[in-house]
């Protein structure tokens, strides 16, 4: 039976892998993600009839209730999570995967630290142990801290006995020569607990000061990189899953632990191309969040569901660009019977442009527009679907506001460079927003004072049901 574990093993490590692949494409990703759930089910299996043949003896009543309570408390998250806030879930998930791998490490060093009579005498195993110990110590919980904090930003502050605080954002002045000292002392702490490894201070100095670097990581980084930012801990959460790994001598789980590694830090760098930024730069350099915002002096006059209703009556392409403004609103689904009115009324051809940081997270938009059923094919990259503007009849904005400013064009600013859909291209331009307010880069919108914009002020969906009501009465 023992000659059957790695078999087991090898099938969760093809599993998660072929879930990976899966995940690349909005029409495929829940397969991927049955496969990868899957595979963490063989995994699990495999991991407890391997303890169960190496010991004999197993608390199967606490093995049981662990699952049945984790279990439960995936569903019961999962179930009453809305789409908004699927961002915060997926922060405090990263966090608990960090978490969970850094409590293994410390349970396995622990029980080294504490009996001395199945501790490794071998040097290089002992500094293979420590190493790994601590790294994964670094890793796992700065992950917790930092995701926690990650959360809060993300839904804008916290409530205290019923008073809303907000999520601060402080620069990164003083703090950059923090996040140094603290990641350095963490470096001292592994190497002096190699030199004695009996002594658990070391151990508890290395978590203590790791979380304290997980807050100090993310305090000074403001909204507009938290797509950035959440890519990031998802890697750091497989890294810890790795590091743990090679302490309890787990190939899975380094196997699955470097795929969210790897994957997490090329999403990473893919959200950092998107907004011409480096990553060195989201991590010490604060954006969004603490820059001076520009103050609005222009006016627009507003238009009327009639007149947009008007306007896309004949057009022969329309292209709808979402933004984080219909995910708070949740109109996801009054855009989509947008598109079918557009397509069965007028014979429009309805195409969606995603940009790669539009929302809270990578893919936001498209996990939206797909619970709306909106047809794979019509959400198109913003690479591809640039080209197509100056051919489109209207282009009609809900929500996004940085991902369509003209001053990134600019070459100066918080904005400058970053790439943007080109909005402005088409022959008229629709946008829904409540107001003429800037967006997390703090700088005012061009775009909304052209005189081909035209603006509807007011909620996501509540602007999206009366157009579809106006275009319906034409």
């Amino acid at each position: 039976m023992q000659d059957w574990i790695p078999l087991g093993y090898l099938l969760s490590a093809a599993l998660f892998i072929f879930g990976l692949k899966k995940l690349g494409h909005p029409r495929t990703a829940p397969l991927g993600n049955q496969y990868g759930a899957l595979g963490m089910l063989v995994a699990v299996i495999t991991t407890i009839i391997d303890m169960q043949l190496a010991s004999g003896d197993m608390n199967w009543t606490l093995i049981i209730a662990g699952l049945a309570l984790g279990s439960l408390i995936g569903i019961i998250m999962a179930v009453r999570v809305e789409m908004t806030g699927m961002p915060e879930l997926v922060a405090l998930f990263n966090g608990f995967g960090g978490a969970a791998s850094a409590l293994v490490a410390l349970s396995e060093t622990w029980g080294y630290i504490q009996n001395s009579t199945t501790a490794p005498t071998d040097e290089l195993t002992i500094a293979v142990i420590m190493i790994a110990a601590g790294l994964s110590a670094l890793v796992g919980w700065m992950t917790l801290t930092g995701s926690i904090l990650a959360m809060f930003k993300l839904k804008g502050g916290i409530s205290v006995f019923g008073k809303w605080i907000k999520t601060p954002t402080w620069g990164p002045t003083w703090l950059n020569p923090v996040k140094i000292l603290l990641t350095l002392s963490v470096f001292v702490l592994i190497g002096m607990s190699i030199n004695d490894p009996g002594n658990e201070n070391y151990l508890w100095g290395i978590i203590a000061i790791s979380c304290i670097l997980g807050l100090v990581l993310v305090l000074p980084i403001g909204g507009a990189d938290m797509p950035v930012v959440v890519s990031l801990l998802n890697s750091l959460s497989g890294i810890a899953a790795a590091f743990t790994g090679f302490i309890i001598g787990n190939s899975v789980l380094i196997v699955a632990g470097s795929l969210v590694g790897a994957s997490g830090l090329i999403l990473t760098f893919i959200m950092c191309k998107a907004m011409n930024r480096t990553l060195p730069d989201v991590l010490f350099k604060s954006f969004g969040g603490t820059v001076s915002k520009d103050t609005v002096t222009r006016t627009k006059v507003g238009s009327d569901a009639d007149e947009v209703a008007m306007m896309v009556d004949g057009a022969q392409k329309v292209i709808i660009v979402p933004g984080y403004g219909m995910a708070v609103s949740q109109c996801q689904h009054q855009v989509k019977e947008f598109g079918d009115l557009l397509e069965e009324k007028f014979g429009t051809e309805v195409k969606y442009a995603i940009h790669p940081v539009a929302g809270r997270m990578p893919g936001h938009m498209n996990v939206l527009l797909a619970e709306a059923n909106v047809p794979y094919e019509q959400l198109i990259e913003m690479d591809e679907i640039n080209p197509e503007f100056p051919d489109c009849d209207v282009a009609v904005v809900i929500g996004a506001n940085d991902t369509t400013n003209p001053a990134a064009r600019s070459g100066e600013g918080p904005l400058a460079g970053m790439p943007i859909i080109d909005a402005d291209a088409a022959r008229t331009v629709v946008i829904i927003k409540r107001s003429l307010s800037v967006g997390y880069a703090g700088v005012d919108n061009d775009l909304f004072y052209m005189d081909k914009t035209m603006m509807l002020f007011g909620d996501g969906k509540a602007m999206m049901t009366g157009l579809n009501n106006a275009i319906k009465e034409i």
